[in-house]
């Protein structure tokens, strides 16, 4: 069997192993394989097609480890409007009782309010900047 078929199947084993298990690092090296498969179809030795699996697959899975920590962290799920299409809506409190929190009508259901910390409750319209189970956590607009 040649090398480039060998590279190949590994390649393909690495793809599979990866849409298993759902991590993108897998299909990365598998770029790497392939490319070791292609410098064994451009009749390089073995060591070149060792390494250019090496350089190519681990080179890869740095810079998109280097592209990742750059990006800024998800917002959490509670206040990611992506997630949760009730962040960034308007809502009415009319009224908050002593201990902070507050009742509205909002999407055909009562809803229990609470101000962000820091805030000091006043009536009239808020955003909605978080969900915490079935709590409102509101901001005056």
């Amino acid at each position: 069997m040649a090398n480039s078929t060998l590279w190949w199947l590994i390649a393909g084993a690495a793809i599979v192993i990866e849409l298993l298990s759902g991590t993108v690092y897998l299909l990365l090296l598998a770029a790497g394989f392939a490319a070791a498969a292609i410098s064994a179809h451009l009749g390089f030795g073995t060591v070149t097609q060792l390494i250019v699996a090496a350089v190519i697959g681990v080179g890869a899975v740095l810079i998109w480890y280097s592209v990742q920590r750059k990006r800024p962290p998800a917002a959490r799920t509670g206040t990611n409007r992506d997630v949760n299409l009730d962040i960034g809506e308007s809502v009415h409190v009319d009224a908050w009782n002593a201990d902070g929190t507050g009742t509205v009508r909002y999407r055909g259901a009562q809803w229990t309010v609470v101000h962000r910390a820091g805030q000091t409750p006043a009536t009239g319209e808020h955003r909605v900047v978080e969900v915490i189970g079935s709590r409102l956590v509101v901001d005056k607009v």
